[in-house]
């Protein structure tokens, strides 16, 4: 999937045009909180998997 300018510029006209102009800091914050948010559930994912190994190694 290759996109260029000209596609990019549509699909940014398209997002103002459905979520108005004033609507855009909003959306931009909310984009920005879940992605925060998945960041941090996949650094404490990974931080009980390894919890998890350490017991599974102590216990064998």
């Amino acid at each position: 999937m290759n996109l260029g300018m000209p596609e990019l510029l549509i699909v940014a006209l398209v997002v103002v045009l459905v979520f108005g102009a004033s609507q855009l800091p909003k959306l931009a914050r909310s984009v920005g909180q879940a992605q925060k948010e998945f960041k941090q559930g996949l650094k404490e994912g990974a931080k009980d998997d390894d919890e998890d190994q350490d017991k599974d190694q102590t216990s064998t």
